[in-house]
């Protein structure tokens, strides 16, 4: 049975980069990166969602802006089939502002991969692993986005 899940991500800029949570996977060794942010769960707004999962993977409160992004992830279809058939998730990325100080050490809840965080500059996105790949080609080198709203299935 394929399950769905809804997550909201961080889209936060600071001169000319994307703040990224940074990942080693301990099964593969290799370093990747993804928006901050997370699963939504049930009776919670995405905005709710969102500042309760920057709390607890950069330890920081947000303020959350607008919606600017949604991509599906379909599982079956991407390079992660064997460990993801039954996964559907729609990411909802909000442009969002850092209210507080952050600090890895006083993140709540961090994945068992996740090694920190890392602002990376937006010329440098082609050399990084950096999911959904798509991000890749929605921002220009400057940071604004080329692309429409709707990402489509992709990872």
């Amino acid at each position: 049975m394929i399950k769905l899940r809804n997550t909201a991500k961080a889209i936060i800029i600071e001169d000319n980069k994307l703040l990224f949570t940074k990942y080693i996977s301990k099964r593969t060794g290799i370093t990747y990166y993804v928006l901050p942010g997370g699963g939504q769960e049930g009776g919670e707004t995405l905005e709710e969602t969102l500042k309760r999962e920057c709390i607890e993977e950069l330890g920081a409160l947000i303020e959350v802006g607008e919606l600017v992004l949604v991509s599906e992830y379909i599982g079956k279809n991407h390079k992660f089939s064997e460990l993801h058939a039954e996964k559907h998730q729609i990411d909802f990325m909000f442009f969002c502002k850092i209210k507080s100080d952050f600090d890895f050490e006083k993140a709540t809840n961090i994945d068992s991969d996740q090694v920190g965080f890392e602002w990376i500059d937006f010329r440098e996105f082609k050399d990084k692993t950096i999911y959904p790949e798509e991000l890749k080609r929605v921002f220009d080198q400057e940071g604004n986005i080329t692309t429409s709203i709707y990402l489509g299935d992709s990872y």
